[in-house]
């Protein structure tokens, strides 16, 4: 994992959540840490990461607060920890 997908983690884990993450930032952090990303139907993403699934739309640009927490709870229940 390099300096971008750490502040991206770090950024997923404040308190205040931003709004204004990128959403290639998130996938790639979420690569990064050795997930298996497929695409789905229209916009949807299909994550695997230490055998927890997700399926995400793909927003864009910018990632709204709601799919940011999702992302989070996501991570969290892979087990990946700021």
């Amino acid at each position: 994992m390099n300096k971008k997908h750490r502040r991206t983690l770090d950024a997923i884990f404040t308190d205040l959540v931003p709004a204004d993450i990128r959403w290639v930032d998130i996938e790639g952090l979420i690569r990064a840490l050795g997930a298996d990303v497929r695409e789905g139907r229209g916009s949807r993403v299909r994550v695997t990461l230490n055998d927890c699934r997700a399926t995400f739309h793909r927003p864009k640009p910018e990632t709204g607060k709601g799919a940011v927490r999702s992302a989070g709870r996501f991570l969290e229940t892979a087990g990946v920890k700021p």
